[in-house]
């Protein structure tokens, strides 16, 4: 049987040559923190390439984040990444800021333009900040040579004036100097797939990882969805039509869904997945499973 033999079970004997990386949020509650730290410890023995850690709208988490990237890098053996924007602060602010992830032993920045504080607002540059995420890359690498992923819309950017001037963004901001390019969330693979087409005719070479969410609460995804220009199928809900009161079997619909994505990205020759976690693992961790990853024999765990 082969790799795509409609014959063969869809999960059957894969590989587990993909890489994976995994998101997340820092907690705001002590209950939160052991969420954040569970996750962690479940997923550290798939060995991912780097898990990162967001920084909320208009630089809101700033401290939290940067605990927590810290604490990653300090007490377990995965490589951390931090997320960092352009919202609300000056170069010199920035730069301060990176200074400190360099100090704690973060070497993987995800620069980002940044969400404006208020939901619905429009992103004002500070007055003696960076433009955008493009500006950000450049000024970060003068500062350290960090390895710098940043974002990609298959399904474009909310805010862009098209399709074309947002292909020209994802290449300037590599063309800075990002190392990849993690994209949105989507839920359909040619989402993914017309989107690295464009971007391959572009020119563009870098890496572009697909963005995975697992959906573990559909009314909320929905919500997410409608402010980043992802498309949610019709299909997708009506298959969690009445589970509202069966959070297991959700759970199941969630990982089929999820899973089915990220083998047909298999199949079409993808090995890099990022997964946007919301601080639980077990989604996350079924289907690097089924994708054929196998957790590594636990040393005594992660700190």
């Amino acid at each position: 049987m082969t790799l795509n033999d409609p014959a063969a079970p869809l999960y059957a004997d894969l590989a587990g040559d993909c890489h994976v990386s995994f998101e997340f949020f820092p907690p705001k509650t002590e209950k939160m923190e052991a969420q954040l730290w569970s996750a962690i410890e479940t997923l550290t023995p798939l060995q991912p390439k780097f898990v990162s850690v967001t920084y909320g709208a208009g630089g809101s988490t700033r401290e939290r984040t940067h605990n927590t990237v810290a604490r990653i890098a300090r007490e377990t053996p995965l490589a951390a990444a931090a997320h960092l924007t352009c919202v609300g602060a000056s170069k010199a602010e920035i730069g301060e800021i990176a200074d400190a992830y360099w100090e704690a032993g973060v070497r993987h920045i995800v620069a980002l333009r940044g969400d404006p504080p208020e939901v619905g607002g429009t992103f004002e540059p500070h007055p003696e900040g960076y433009k955008g995420a493009a500006e950000l890359v450049e000024g970060l690498m003068q500062r350290h040579p960090f390895e710098i992923s940043v974002s990609a819309y298959p399904e474009v950017h909310p805010e862009a004036a098209s399709a074309q001037s947002d292909l020209d963004n994802l290449k300037r901001k590599l063309d800075a100097g990002a190392t990849r390019a993690i994209t949105q969330f989507f839920f359909t693979p040619d989402a993914y797939f017309r989107f690295l087409d464009k971007t391959l005719a572009a020119g563009i070479k870098a890496d572009i990882v697909p963005g995975i969410m697992p959906v573990s609460n559909f009314a909320a995804t929905q919500r997410m969805a409608a402010m980043c220009n992802t498309q949610v199928p019709s299909w997708m809900g009506r298959l969690f039509e009445g589970l509202d009161d069966h959070p297991a079997s959700r759970q199941l619909v969630s990982a089929t869904i999820a899973a089915e994505l990220c083998r047909s990205l298999y199949g079409g020759g993808v090995r890099d997945f990022h997964f946007y976690t919301l601080n639980r693992a077990e989604l996350s961790f079924a289907i690097c499973h089924l994708l054929g990853l196998r957790a590594a024999a636990s040393n005594g765990g992660t700190a």
